[in-house]
């Protein structure tokens, strides 16, 4: 046999064996629930992966539930885009900015309470499939809300509800109830070369 087709074939019998093995994990998932997943960590790309699972979402019919708490000092593209979706995408920008733009606690912490008071409306709504509850961990973050009270109505959703939840510095009892969690590093970004938030990338 010749070289090439020996390497052929070890491929081939690593391939089978890794099929086999993640065959049997999808044959043993058998649970279905509503999940919560949490997005955080430093790196880029956190509201954006929980934009791309309302995407996601909706191309499988499902009813949508958005909800800003800090970005809503400008537009951005997402909420351009999903707000073209108003029978499918219910899109809530609570937030007034960054907390260094506005250097107000009380008023972030009132933007925030309302925030929430939106975000526990849907999470009592059986017909919201999913919520994206974005930069809600800025908010745990400064002590805007109170995390037993958002934990609280977070476990009390209806039964197959998925609940998104971005931003750094995710509270250890949130990943603790979360079902999915995924914490993203910074390699390199071009904001630390001088390069400006950019339409599509950043906005």
């Amino acid at each position: 046999m010749s070289e090439n087709g020996t390497a052929d074939d070890r491929h081939k019998a690593r391939m089978q064996r890794k099929k086999e093995v993640v065959d049997s994990k999808i044959a043993e998932a058998t649970t279905e629930k509503g999940l919560i997943l949490i997005n955080t960590g430093n790196g880029k790309g956190k509201s954006s992966s929980g934009f791309g699972m309302v995407a996601r979402a909706l191309g499988h019919g499902m009813r949508v539930g958005i909800v800003q708490f800090i970005k809503g000092s400008y537009q951005t593209g997402e909420e351009a885009f999903f707000r073209r979706f108003p029978d499918e995408v219910s899109y809530h920008v609570m937030g007034e900015g960054f907390t260094w733009e506005t250097q107000d606690k009380e008023r972030d912490i009132a933007a925030a309470s309302a925030a929430w008071e939106k975000a526990a409306e849907m999470l009592r709504d059986p017909a919201v499939d999913l919520i994206l509850l974005d930069e809600l961990n800025i908010a745990l973050k400064y002590k805007y809300l109170d995390l037993a009270r958002v934990m609280q109505d977070l476990q009390a959703r209806p039964a197959m509800q998925h609940v998104v939840i971005t931003g750094r510095g995710a509270p250890a009892e949130l990943v603790e109830i979360a079902d999915t969690v995924t914490d993203m590093g910074v390699v390199k970004h071009a904001f630390e070369a001088g390069i400006k938030a950019q339409k599509g990338i950043e906005l």
